[in-house]
C-alpha cells in the first residue's frame, strides 16, 4: 500500500514562491507517473501538472504553464512542484497522486492513490 504525504504548503504574498515535496511510504512510486491537483473551497478539483516516470514528459494545466515546475526524484521517492510567481487564484488544497500509468496523465480517474493534501494561500 502506497502512502503519499504532501508539505511544503504555506502562506506566501502574491508574487512569491513555494515549493511543495510529496514523499511515499510503503511501495515506491516504481513505474508511475505523479501527478498534482488542486482544489480551492467550493470548487471541483482540478488537474495542475503531470510527470512520467522517467522525467522526461511532462504536462500543466494552462492556468500554471511557465509558473510552475514539476521534477521527481526517484531515488528518494520524491516528487516536487516549484510554483513561482502565485497568484490569488491558485489558493487551494494541492493534493499529489499516484497514476496506473508511466505516462503522463491528466485526469483523476488515472490516479489510485492520493496524499492528504497541503494548503496553499496566496494573498493578495
Amino acid at each position: 500500500q502506497v502512502q503519499l504525504v504532501e508539505s511544503g504548503g504555506g502562506l506566501v504574498q502574491a508574487g512569491g514562491s513555494l515549493r511543495l515535496s510529496c514523499g511515499a511510504s510503503g511501495r515506491t512510486f516504481r513505474g508511475s507517473s505523479m501527478g498534482w491537483f488542486r482544489q480551492a473551497l467550493g470548487k471541483d478539483r482540478e488537474f495542475v501538472a503531470s510527470i512520467s516516470w522517467s522525467g522526461d514528459d511532462t504536462s500543466y494545466a494552462d492556468s500554471v504553464k511557465g509558473r510552475f515546475t514539476i521534477s521527481r526524484d526517484n531515488a528518494k521517492n520524491t516528487v516536487y512542484l516549484q510554483m513561482n510567481s502565485l497568484k490569488p487564484e491558485d489558493t487551494a488544497v494541492y493534493y499529489c497522486a499516484r497514476a496506473l500509468w508511466s505516462t503522463v496523465q491528466t485526469s483523476m480517474r488515472q490516479y489510485n492513490h492520493w496524499g492528504q493534501g497541503t494548503q496553499v494561500t496566496v494573498s493578495s
